[in-house]
């Protein structure tokens, strides 16, 4: 993780800041020290999430960002999608070294319905695990192609249904990135499941062309996912209090897409 970028978010934080946060290929959007909205090129825009969801179309997207958001700041599902964009493109602007610059500047328009606590925020971004692990790290999202493997040598598999759709996508050309900016997907959300489907022997890794070992006779040919690693606990022994709101907001709205 980029801890000089972790480390200015939440000096921001501290000082109550309000611009943005320019860094690698994206930037945060502050308001009050709380994060209303980031961005990344590598992560599908929350345009794209609010117009695969039915939230908004271009022509609303247009007026909100020329001065005139109150109509999609009415959507129900709007902060659901604002949250879940943020953390994802949050995921990889903390994955790689930048050198982050804040210039101060008026508040985003989704401030009054986005804000999250940039501690909060790098907390999660660490739960999800280290990005540069396992045969898919978070650096080659948008730059190898997603291969599936030429023959399935099982005669079963169990998979969710954003597992079968990702799979469905991928045609040796497209990356990561380009199929959940193609389905209307978060970018973290495709990675893992790229890399289930790789650890299930059904995409090959990036960069290997032979076809994947066959399983041992008699393993049960079902797709699990991989364990994550714990965080570890802060020197101090001290966390930061959980935003319990934030969860609630996040699992009511969820409930809702379900």
């Amino acid at each position: 993780m980029g801890t000089e970028l972790a480390d200015e978010l939440r000096r921001l934080e501290d000082e109550g800041s309000t611009g943005v946060l320019h860094t690698g290929d994206g930037a945060f959007h502050l308001a009050d020290g709380a994060i209303a909205s980031a961005e990344c090129r590598r992560t599908t825009g929350l345009d794209r999430l609010a117009a695969a969801a039915g939230v908004a179309d271009a022509e609303d997207w247009q007026r909100a960002a020329e001065g005139d958001p109150d109509p999609v700041l009415r959507r129900p599902l709007l902060e659901t999608l604002a949250l879940l964009s943020a953390f994802d493109a949050a995921y990889f602007l903390l994955s790689a070294p930048a050198v982050p610059e804040f210039r101060p500047a008026p508040p985003h328009w989704l401030a009054p319905v986005c804000r999250i606590r940039p501690r909060v925020l790098v907390r999660e971004c660490a739960r999800r695990g280290a990005p540069d692990s396992g045969p898919w790290p978070a650096q080659l999202v948008d730059r190898a192609p997603v291969v599936p493997v030429r023959r399935v040598r099982r005669s079963r598999v169990v998979l969710t249904g954003g597992q079968a759709e990702v799979l469905a996508a991928a045609d040796t050309r497209r990356s990561v990135t380009v199929i959940a900016r193609d389905l209307g997907r978060t970018a973290y959300g495709c990675l893992e499941a790229v890399r289930d489907l790789t650890a299930a022997g059904l995409i090959q890794p990036p960069g290997d062309r032979r076809p994947p070992a066959a399983p041992r006779p008699g393993a049960e040919p079902v797709l699990r996912r991989r364990v994550r690693q714990p965080v570890p606990v802060p020197d101090d022994g001290d966390w930061e209090p959980v935003d319990q709101a934030l969860l609630l907001r996040l699992r009511s709205a969820l409930e809702e897409l379900a």
